[in-house]
């Protein structure tokens, strides 16, 4: 395995880079379908909810807002369910991901959301904790709600420090 950067750069959040650690969920396109006499474009299903042992729920976070450049000390996975972030303003925010091995999480790679954009990370993805990049950092979350703990978390020492790209 390759060493962990010291360094990575954002990059734009599209549905094909990010597709190996999740959905984006946007309004790019046409509708699906109009509803409400037309009045309303219905964007449909747009993320693979996943859960095991458990049920959907949606909460409400307020996360600190943070500011690039941005040192990543810490990923976390869930392995029992998808996570969806949902922001309830236009603000982009920060999306970190690494991909799975043997000797921990890899190949990290930072995305920047366009506003309206949101997020679902596919069970067990490596992530970064949430981070709006201005406040406030308010989000609609839909994930696994149920027994267990369903977190792990990675501490990296040092830090990978994530820059605009």
């Amino acid at each position: 395995m390759t060493p962990r950067p010291a360094q990575i750069a954002t990059e734009p959040l599209t549905a094909a880079a990010f597709a190996p650690f999740g959905d984006v969920l946007d309004t790019s396109g046409a509708p699906d379908k109009m509803i409400n006499q037309g009045l309303c474009g219905r964007y449909h299903d747009r993320a693979a909810l996943d859960f095991d042992g458990g049920r959907a729920g949606i909460s409400l976070f307020d996360a600190v807002p943070r500011a690039l450049p941005y040192d990543l000390d810490l990923v976390e996975r869930h392995p029992d369910g998808s996570q969806a972030f949902l922001p309830m303003t236009q603000a982009p925010f920060l999306v970190i991901v690494a991909e799975d091995g043997a000797a921990g999480p890899h190949g990290f790679r930072a995305f920047l959301t366009r506003p309206g954009q949101g997020i679902n990370f596919h069970r067990g993805t490596w992530h970064g904790v949430l981070t709006p990049l201005s406040a406030p950092g308010l989000f609609a979350v839909v994930d696994r709600i149920g027994p267990g703990a369903n977190l792990e978390e990675y501490p990296l020492t040092p830090p990978i420090r994530v820059v605009a790209g």
